[in-house]
């Protein structure tokens, strides 16, 4: 499996009261990706409307996927990032 970091953004006009109201439902989710390795670390940026999920998947897509499954992802644009070791300026390749 290889890493992602998903940035999700809400969606403009998105009503967070709406968004509140799936708290416990996207908790449990997340427990559930967790407990399963699909998902890592979240980071919620509530000023600038942004949740960073580290996720592990065979691919882009099945990061996505892995989002998609959780409640609040129908008010999210999402950004799929492949995550990997920094390169070293100059090392063998």
């Amino acid at each position: 499996m290889d890493a992602f970091m998903v940035v999700a953004t809400f969606q403009e006009g998105t009503d967070m009261r709406e968004v509140f109201a799936v708290v416990a439902e996207e908790q449990a989710r997340v427990k559930v990706l967790e407990d399963e390795g699909r998902v890592g670390h979240l980071y919620l940026s509530l000023a600038r409307g942004t949740v960073f999920i580290q996720t592990f998947a065979q691919s882009d897509d099945e990061a996505r996927d892995t989002v998609l499954s959780l409640p609040m992802a129908k008010w999210w644009n999402l950004d799929v990032f492949p995550l990997g070791a920094p390169v070293v300026p100059g090392a063998p390749a």
